[in-house]
C-alpha cells in the first residue's frame, strides 16, 4: 500500500517541486499556488485520517487508504487537468507508469489521457477565426462547437469542410505557450537535485533536449509535418493508421486531418485477451518499424493517442513531440540490440554503449556488471518464444531506469539525443504490461531490425510483408 500512496503523492509532489522558486512571473506563481495547494491538501488527507487508520484493523484499514488514495488521485486529476501544459502532462504519464497504482486511481488518473475540462466555445472560435480569416462556421461546411477530446495542449473538435470530407480540428488553447514556457522555466529548479540524484548526468543537455521537444509541440505547422511524414510511410499499412493532414486548414495553431473513430484504451481493456495482444502487437510495429525506417519517433506513447479497431487495427494520434534521428545516431542503438541479443558479445554491448554515450569509457564496472543491469530494458527480445509483458515487469523497467543506487547510477547517462527515445521504457512497456501483452518479441523484432530483416512471424507480419513488398514495387521505376 505503501507503494501506492507514494505514486499519488509524487504526481503531486513533483507539480509542487517544478513550480516552486523565488523570481517567478505572475503565471508562474499562480500554477505554482494552484501546484502546492494540491500537494498541502494531500498531505493534510492523510493526516486527518491518520487516527481513523490507526484504529482500523485488517481489510477495513486496506479498504480506507484506498478510499484516501482515490480521493487524492481525483484531486489530482482534477487540478493537473484544470492546468494543462507540462503539469499536465507528469498526471497522464503517472495514469500509466506509475508503479503501484491500484486500478481504481489508474481509471481515476486515466481522465487525463483524453478528457480533461475544455476551453469554451467562444475561446476555440476565436483562435480558427485569428488562424483562418473567417469564424470556424464559415470556414467548415459545419462545424462542432463541442470537443471531442481535450488534451494538455489543444483540443480536438468535428467538423466537415466545404468539400465533404470529415475532419478532426485541433485548437490550440490561447496562452498556453505562455503556460508552458513558465513550466519549462521552473524545470530548472530540478536542477540543483538532478545532480545531487545523478551526478554523471549531463543536467542541462537533458533539459535543454526536453525543452526543445517540447517548445515544438506549440507549432502545429510542425506537427503536420511529421503526421505528413508518417501517415505516407504507412499509407496502405494492414494495420497502422495514421489520419492524412488537410493542408489548407492546417496553421501555427490549427492542425485538421481526417477524422478518425474507434474505440479508447479503456474500452480495449474490457476486450478479450487475444484483441489486446493484436492491438499489442501493432504498438510494438508501429514504434520500431518508425524508428528503424522512418528515423523517427513519437515520444509521447500514452493510452489517449490511438484508437482501436478490433483485429489489430490501431489508429495512431497526436504527432507533436516527434524526435527525428539521423543514420549516425541510429547506428550505436542497432548495435548494442545486434551486441547483445543476437551476437551474445557482452563486451561488444559495452563498447557500442560507450560510442552511443550512454556509459563513460573509464567507468570502473565489470562487462559483467554492466550486461547485468541494462539487460532487464532487452529481456523482451533476448531469447525467442512467447513472452507475457506484464505490468511487474513495465514496474521493473522504471524501477531500473530511475534507480539511483546502482552501481552504474554514476558512470551512465542518456546523451540529449536519446531522451525522448526513454519513453520506451517509461511509455511503451508500460502500455503493453497494462494489456499484459503476449506475443514472440524476439521473432517480431527480428522481422523489423535492419540487420536482419527476418521472415514473417505471426499473420500480421505476413500482412505486413506483403505491404511492404507492394510498396518496394511502387517505388521501382517503370522500365
Amino acid at each position: 500500500m505503501k507503494k501506492l500512496l507514494t505514486a499519488v503523492s509524487v504526481v503531486a509532489g513533483l507539480a509542487g517541486l517544478a513550480v516552486v522558486g523565488r523570481r517567478m512571473g505572475r503565471l508562474r506563481l499562480s500554477r505554482g499556488r494552484a501546484a502546492l495547494q494540491l500537494v498541502i491538501r494531500g498531505g493534510l488527507r492523510y493526516a486527518s485520517s491518520a487516527p481513523r487508520l490507526f484504529a482500523a484493523a485488517g481489510e477495513h484499514r486496506q479498504q480506507l487508504r484506498n478510499d484516501l488514495a482515490l480521493q487524492t488521485a481525483e484531486d489530482v486529476a482534477t487540478t493537473l487537468g484544470a492546468m494543462k501544459g507540462v503539469l499536465m502532462k507528469i498526471g497522464q504519464m503517472a495514469s500509466y507508469v506509475g508503479d503501484g497504482l491500484s486500478p481504481a486511481v489508474r481509471r481515476t488518473l486515466s481522465r487525463l489521457q483524453d478528457s480533461v475540462p475544455p476551453m469554451s466555445p467562444e475561446l476555440a472560435a476565436g483562435v480558427v477565426r485569428e488562424e483562418l480569416g473567417l469564424p470556424p462556421e464559415e470556414a467548415f461546411a459545419r462545424w462542432d462547437p463541442e470537443p471531442i477530446a481535450a488534451a494538455s495542449i489543444g483540443q480536438v473538435h468535428r467538423a466537415i469542410t466545404h468539400d465533404g470530407r470529415a475532419v478532426a480540428v485541433k485548437v490550440q488553447y490561447p496562452g498556453i505557450a505562455e503556460t508552458i514556457t513558465a513550466d519549462l522555466g521552473n524545470v530548472a529548479l530540478l536542477r540543483r537535485m538532478l545532480r545531487i540524484t545523478a551526478p554523471a548526468q549531463d543536467v542541462d543537455a537533458l533539459i535543454a533536449e526536453l525543452r526543445d521537444r517540447v517548445l515544438e509541440e506549440l507549432d502545429y505547422r510542425r506537427e503536420a509535418d511529421n503526421q505528413r511524414l508518417v501517415a505516407a510511410y504507412y499509407d496502405g499499412h494492414p494495420t497502422i493508421i495514421v489520419p492524412k493532414i488537410i493542408d489548407e486548414l492546417s496553421t501555427r495553431r490549427l492542425v485538421t486531418s481526417e477524422l478518425a473513430d474507434g474505440a479508447r484504451f479503456a474500452e480495449l481493456a474490457q476486450w478479450s485477451q487475444e484483441e489486446r495482444d493484436l492491438a499489442a502487437e501493432t504498438i510494438y510495429r508501429f514504434t520500431f518499424r518508425s524508428l528503424y525506417d522512418v528515423h523517427a519517433f513519437n515520444g509521447d506513447p500514452h493510452p489517449g493517442n490511438y484508437l482501436f479497431h478490433g483485429g489489430g487495427r490501431v489508429t495512431f494520434l497526436d504527432f507533436g513531440l516527434v524526435k527525428h534521428f539521423s543514420t549516425e545516431e541510429l547506428q550505436p542503438l542497432v548495435d548494442m540490440v545486434r551486441y547483445l541479443c543476437v551476437e551474445q558479445d557482452p563486451e561488444g554491448f559495452r563498447a557500442s554503449m560507450v560510442n552511443a554515450g550512454f556509459l563513460r569509457p573509464d567507468a570502473p564496472l565489470s562487462t559483467e556488471t554492466v550486461v547485468e543491469h541494462m539487460a532487464v530494458f532487452y529481456d523482451t527480445v533476448r531469447r525467442p518464444g512467447p513472452l507475457t509483458i506484464t505490468g511487474d515487469y513495465a514496474s521493473a523497467v522504471v524501477r531500473r531506469f530511475f534507480d539511483v543506487r546502482s552501481p552504474l547510477a554514476q558512470w551512465v547517462s542518456v546523451p540529449r539525443s536519446y531522451v525522448i527515445l526513454q519513453r520506451i521504457n517509461l511509455g511503451l512497456f508500460a502500455i503493453l504490461g497494462e494489456l499484459t501483452a503476449t506475443a514472440d518479441w524476439r521473432a517480431i523484432a527480428e522481422e523489423i531490425w535492419p540487420f536482419m530483416q527476418g521472415p514473417p512471424a505471426t499473420p500480421m507480419g505476413e500482412a505486413e510483408a506483403a505491404w511492404r513488398a507492394g510498396r518496394s514495387s511502387a517505388a521501382e521505376p517503370a522500365a
